[in-house]
């Protein structure tokens, strides 16, 4: 019997109230006729869950997680995709098998798409990223480990279901009759951490080093009643490893209350309301309020107080500008604490 175009799969989905549904994608009969454009392939008449049951979870939420063991303390941590919407007209579903021909341990490849308000939701450490559609490669779990790590691409973009498989086309989502479309643009890819919004327009993340980067222009803005932060930068690094999220290239923090920071990179934690500005010779770690300069190989920012404190890097020189006036409220302090800056 030729393979199915969709492997007997598990998905599990949220309903309305928390409840968890696990269905069986059974294996569809290969003597059946496609399914037709807007119905998930291996919605089968014959499948072990009715097809209402069926057609009321995919309606409420779909999901799917990636599970990466860091070599370096040995946990596990996971990268969850959630599809949520209510009908087949903003978006789609669909988790493709290893096809004739393929390894029985090909990885799966799953489509995530969702043009509507939720749009399809990434979390990542302290980051829900949202974006309109997500191809997801699932590697197979390794020996002795439950859960299995993969690859994430996404963006804007829309995905569908064919009628049938294109004629000439050999990769897996052609082979699947499921067409997935990205187009990258700015301000598409949207993060939110805590009380910070970031915009960047393309997220990938592999399981080779466990970094899911994602390209800018970013821009970004921190909402607070006493000193709201807007700034950007080339783009946003995030190590699922070490639960660091770093704005790479050319960063510019903005804040209302006129400090301006400069760096190479910054290791923003919004949960711990702290950042840590990293500069290299060619673009030292700066920050200017009214008369006062502060430039350091590493200045943490207390983002709540709009406050700066300086740390002197391996081999690095601590130099600034200060100003006894009102404008420059000494604010920026040459020594750093014991410990970062806490709320």
């Amino acid at each position: 019997m030729p393979r199915s175009r969709l492997s007997a799969l598990l998905l599990t989905a949220l309903l309305s109230g928390g409840s968890v549904l696990t269905i069986a994608l059974a294996q569809q009969n290969p003597a059946q006729p496609p399914p037709a454009q807007g119905q998930p392939p291996g919605d089968a008449p014959d499948q072990d869950v009715p097809a209402t049951e069926f057609g009321e979870a995919q309606a409420e939420q779909s999901s799917l997680t990636l599970v990466r063991r860091s070599e370096k303390d040995g946990k596990d941590r996971q990268i969850v995709i959630v599809k949520s919407g209510t009908t087949d007209t903003t978006g789609v579903f669909a988790i493709c098998g290893p096809q004739d021909g393929e390894p029985e341990d090909a990885p799966n490849v799953a489509v995530f798409s969702e043009t509507g308000a939720g749009g399809v939701q990434i979390t990542i450490d302290k980051n829900v990223i949202r974006v309109p559609l997500a191809v997801v490669t699932q590697l197979p779990p390794k020996e002795g480990q439950e859960g299995s790590d993969g690859r994430v691409e996404a963006s804007a973009g829309t995905a569908r279901f064919l009628d049938e498989p294109p004629a000439g086309k050999t990769d897996r989502l052609s082979r699947c009759a499921v067409e997935a479309t990205p187009r990258p643009a700015p301000d598409t890819v949207i993060v939110t951490q805590g009380r910070t919004e970031l915009k960047g327009q393309k997220l990938v993340y592999d399981s080779a080093d466990g970094i899911a980067r994602i390209d800018g222009p970013v821009i970004f803005k921190r909402s607070s009643d006493k000193d709201p932060l807007t700034g950007k930068s080339d783009r946003i690094e995030v190590s699922v490893d070490d639960e660091k999220t770093t704005l790479v290239g050319s960063v510019e923090l903005k804040s209302d209350g006129g400090r301006t920071s400069r760096a190479a990179r910054v290791e923003y934690d919004d949960t711990r309301n702290v950042a840590r500005l990293y500069g290299t010779p060619e673009q030292p770690a700066e920050s200017v309020k009214g008369g006062d300069t502060l430039r350091a190989g590493v200045i943490v920012y207390d983002l709540d107080r709009n406050e700066v404190y300086a740390e002197k890097a391996e081999g690095g020189t601590i130099t600034g500008e200060f100003i006894d006036s009102e404008e420059g409220s000494g604010a920026a302090t040459p020594a750093a604490p014991t410990t970062p800056p806490r709320p």
